[in-house]
């Protein structure tokens, strides 16, 4: 079983204490976001958990304790930068402050466990195709020698985006090729290999890869193990990851940024962060007389012989 602690919300940010918490104590609690009053509850033995996905777009608050995860458990980090500032990425800090935990926690994980999220690419007139290729030499020049690769994705326009970005340019079939020219040009420049997210387009042309972003191909290089033949099916459209179960909770990120699909609005999220017990089995408030427990289902995606090891 994979366990993924970063698709709902910046675990890692602002969540970290709680999180080491359910770790040492063995097991975690997940509320079922489209039926409230359904509880899964999941055992994070390292028999049963084949590893932990983390991503977020600032690891420092965890950069000193994550060893108590990392020791136990394989691990894989996706790590956001990107080019916009606190217009769009409010509480997310600066490229130099990112660069910066980066290598540090390439030093402690790995650079095999780490992917570079450049998403989403998406243009105003602030952040133009010239601001977005800039950036990202700046930052593959920087970062391509402490991860394994970069994964970027344009911005899809769903309906949530459209009211809290009016300001976003669509992008003509130019501009895409404008940027994915660049984008591969950059990447075979530092060596850094390159793959999209979620995308049913062929990038060959470019240098870039089309992957999934949690494959059993992945995490195999990254932590030296052998995965059981099973679907990539994902979660949505074009996904080709495989399965995972998501310990976060919606409408519990701090980061503010307005292209988020996690978060309706800023407002509800910050209403909600008071509600979190770091002492809790659940990341957003206690259990309640009405809720049902259902023990997760687990298995191992692991070929047993290396689970020997």
């Amino acid at each position: 079983m994979i366990i993924n602690t970063g698709g709902r919300t910046d675990t890692v940010n602002y969540f970290s204490d709680w999180l080491i918490k359910r770790f040492e104590e063995g097991f975690v609690y997940s509320r079922n976001p489209l039926f409230p009053n359904t509880v899964y509850k999941y055992n994070l033995n390292p028999e049963i958990v084949d590893c932990v996905i983390f991503c977020s777009k600032n690891y420092k608050p965890i950069l000193e304790k994550l060893h108590k995860i990392s020791d136990k458990y394989n691990v894989f980090c996706h790590y956001t930068i990107t080019a916009y500032g606190k217009d769009i990425e409010p509480n997310v800090p600066n490229l130099e402050e990112s660069i910066e935990t980066l290598i540090k926690l390439s030093q402690i994980v790995g650079k095999q466990r780490i992917a570079w999220r450049y998403d989403p690419i998406l243009l105003t007139t602030n952040y133009t195709i010239e601001k977005h290729i800039q950036t990202f030499e700046y930052l593959a020049k920087n970062i391509s020698p402490h991860i394994a690769f970069c994964i970027f994705s344009f911005v899809e326009m769903y309906k949530k985006l459209e009211k809290n970005m009016p300001e976003i340019i669509p992008f003509s079939d130019n501009d895409k090729k404008v940027i994915l020219k660049a984008l591969g040009q950059i990447s075979k420049k530092y060596n850094m290999k390159i793959q999209t997210c979620a995308s049913g387009e062929d990038f060959s042309q470019y240098g870039i890869y089309q992957s999934g972003c949690i494959t059993s191909e992945i995490l195999k290089r990254a932590n030296n193990i052998e995965f059981k033949k099973i679907a990539h099916k994902g979660n949505r459209k074009n996904c080709k990851c495989m399965p995972s179960r998501d310990i976060g909770a919606y409408d519990t990120c701090l980061n503010g940024c307005k292209y988020c699909y996690a978060n309706k609005n800023p407002d509800i999220a910050y209403k909600n962060f008071k509600l979190h017990n770091p002492n809790s089995p659940l990341l957003l408030g206690d259990l309640k007389e009405t809720d049902t427990i259902i023990e997760g289902k687990q298995e191992s995606f692991i070929t047993p012989q290396f689970k020997l090891f």
